[in-house]
């Protein structure tokens, strides 16, 4: 029932949320990026049979005052099945993850925001141990805090691939080491950074985990520490997790589960950046594929693809503990959402 990207107005001091509508039809979209500016937004197009791979990449000009977008340009993803994109730290270029087709692009972005031209493509190889990972299915693409390294958790490979960025260029090179491996079946889908960049968290996908990394700023090297289930003991049902997200505070991480339905919340040592378990909030809806942190960090949006709603939370600094606040929202297959200055 989609037919594109929604807009929805926000009241960080009350927590109220508005419906604006429909901001702009596009095929298929599902993750979405924000120029850092704040001017622009770029979407990946999952299916769209306009273009050869199968996939393209959206541009579009924020109206700050309404929530409308004014589509720019589109590219082609390279790949089918574009599932992830990032833009990096100067707003010069964005990266994307195709997860079908396994690979990552990237291209430079215009001074209007527009994409301009191809910058660079990358090929993943390889196969892992379940029916699911038969080939490789890059599934994110996240940038250091300093945007030298860029970040592709590969389900299909069970490694997390690192590049190299040239951001002046858009372009990516393999560093060296070119990955760093997660064990058989992990399935890793997402990746999110602590604040102080001393370790990072890889969501597993097919294992429903997170494997906890201490991470090297300086060289972008990864060492595992610790890896712990999304999901409650005794859980058999199926179930896959979806997203990971690291409150700004740094004390709480939080996972998806599909099949069971919840967010899992995780206290986080400042020592070692290992985690504890705390709690599961039901998300009172069906595939939570997406949930975002607002930038306050007082509130947890909860987006349940096949329910059609958006579940607004209230987030317990100290415990990380989350209350449903009574706000739903419908909305058709929501699947991310970003947050952007009204000014």
């Amino acid at each position: 029932g989609s037919e594109g990207i929604y807009a929805f107005r926000f009241d960080s001091a009350s927590g109220e949320m508005t419906t604006l509508g429909l901001a702009s039809e596009s095929p298929n979209p599902s993750f979405l990026a924000v120029h850092p500016s704040g001017d622009y937004l770029y979407a990946v197009n999952e299916g769209d049979p306009a273009h050869e791979s199968g996939g393209s990449i959206s541009a579009f000009r924020i109206d700050h005052a309404t929530g409308d977008l004014t589509f720019l340009n589109k590219v082609d993803s390279k790949g089918p099945g574009p599932c992830h994109l990032v833009v990096d730290k100067t707003g010069s270029a964005v990266f994307v993850a195709n997860f079908i087709g396994g690979s990552v692009v990237s291209y430079r972005l215009n001074h209007d925001g527009s994409i301009g031209e191809f910058a660079s493509f990358f090929q993943h190889e390889g196969s892992s141990v379940t029916p699911r990972q038969a080939g490789p299915h890059a599934h994110g693409a996240y940038l250091s805090a300093d945007n030298r390294f860029l970040f592709v958790p590969d389900l299909g490979l069970d490694k997390v691939v690192i590049y190299d960025v040239n951001a002046a260029t858009g372009e990516l090179s393999n560093h060296n080491p070119p990955s760093v491996s997660l064990p058989g079946g992990t399935g890793p889908r997402h990746f999110a950074f602590a604040p102080d960049e001393k370790h990072a968290y890889v969501l597993g996908e097919i294992a429903s985990t997170i494997t906890v990394f201490s991470y090297d700023a300086a060289s972008g090297e990864m060492a595992e520490v610790q890896s712990v289930s999304t999901l409650p003991e005794g859980f058999n049902e199926p179930s896959s997790t979806a997203e990971i997200a690291i409150s700004s505070d740094g004390r709480s991480v939080y996972a998806s589960n599909r099949g069971h339905d919840s967010i899992a919340t995780f206290a986080v040592d400042p020592a070692n950046g290992t985690l504890t378990f705390v709690e599961h909030a039901p998300t009172q809806g069906r595939t939570p594929r997406n949930f975002a942190i607002d930038p306050t960090g007082i509130y947890v949006f909860a987006e349940n693809q096949a329910s059609n709603n958006i579940v607004q939370f209230r987030r317990d600094a100290e415990t990380g503990k989350l209350t449903p606040t009574g706000q739903v929202l419908d909305s058709p297959s929501p699947v991310c959402m970003v947050f952007v200055p009204t000014s």
